[in-house]
């Protein structure tokens, strides 16, 4: 008997994540919704100091270059352009 709950119950699982798989499915477009803990005082992500105005501004800008997210230990060679075409330095 405890088997068939635990088949039925694993038939019931397979059936429900089935019928909503596109749900699942991740869309291209639409809108980003996202909750912010306060009421952040200005959208300028260079005057404020808290997380509650840079976190949804980080949707908003982009940055020059960005660290390979993939290396554990970052170095100058792992820097990735995102904006930059080209850097130098001396």
């Amino acid at each position: 008997m405890k088997h068939h709950v635990c088949a039925l119950a694993a038939a019931g699982t397979l059936a429900a994540a089935m019928a909503c798989g596109e749900a699942f499915a991740q869309k291209q477009g639409g809108i980003l919704r996202q909750y912010i803990i306060d009421s952040p005082a200005s959208m300028s992500i260079h005057e404020e100091t808290t997380v509650v105005a840079e976190r949804p501004m980080m949707a908003v800008f982009n940055n020059l270059v960005l660290f390979d997210q993939h290396v554990a230990q970052n170095s100058l060679s792992d820097i990735l352009p995102e904006l930059a075409t080209d850097w130098a330095w001396d």
